[in-house]
Formats: structure tokens, sequence, C-alpha cells
């Protein structure tokens, strides 16, 4: 089982395989946002590594990140656990004014991951 650290958070175990978005949310307890369900559209969901940086991205991670001109940060939504990793979250509901986080990302990476 992969251990993942969210900064100033206690590490969790998770599911080998999980989204990145909803470990840090339902395994760690960090009211990470995901304002477009995790589909890759908003960055909400941004975090920062510290350590175990996935190596490889999705197509849409990549387009997303170089179209809003963001670098140094990852989208949660579009990277699997399978190994550990230590990250900071950067966009969390607290302090946002947002009512709700954003809709539940599906299990499964969407768009449907191609890999680079």
């Amino acid at each position: 089982m992969p251990k993942l650290t969210v900064e100033g958070y206690a590490p969790v175990d998770v599911p080998d395989g999980k989204r990145l978005v909803l470990a840090i949310e339902h395994d760690a307890k960090v009211d990470i946002l995901h304002a477009c369900g995790g589909n890759a559209r908003c960055t909400t969901c941004r975090v920062e590594f510290i350590e175990g940086e996935p190596a490889k991205h999705t197509a849409a991670e990549q387009e997303r990140l170089t179209a809003r001109g963001l670098t140094g940060v990852r989208l949660s939504c579009q990277i699997l656990c399978d190994h550990d990793m230590t990250v900071r979250a950067i966009s969390r509901l607290e302090g946002s004014g947002r009512p709700d986080p954003g809709g539940e990302p599906a299990p499964e990476i969407t768009p449907p991951a191609v890999w680079i």
C-alpha cells in the first residue's frame, strides 16, 4: 500500500491505484478543491510535490497546465497513488469562499488517461 503524506497532516496508507485527489480528500481528510469534478479542466486540485512526484503525466494534465501557464504543480485528479508520495495541497476549501469542494471525482481518471 502506498503511503500518502499531505504536508501538515499525518501520513496515511491508501489503496494502490487510487486517484490522488480522492486519497487526499477521503483518506488524508484534507479539504482539497476539485471544482470541475476531477476532469482536468479547472486546476483547483493542484498540488506541489515534496517527494515522490510521478514521472508520467496524462495528456489532459499537460494540456491544462500548459494552457494556464502553471509550472511546479500537478493536478491531483490526474495522478494515481502507486508509490509513496508527499504533497502540499495548494487549493483548499477552507478560505476559498466556495460552498463546497466541487463534484465528487469518479474513481477512475477522467478524461480517460493517455499517458505521456
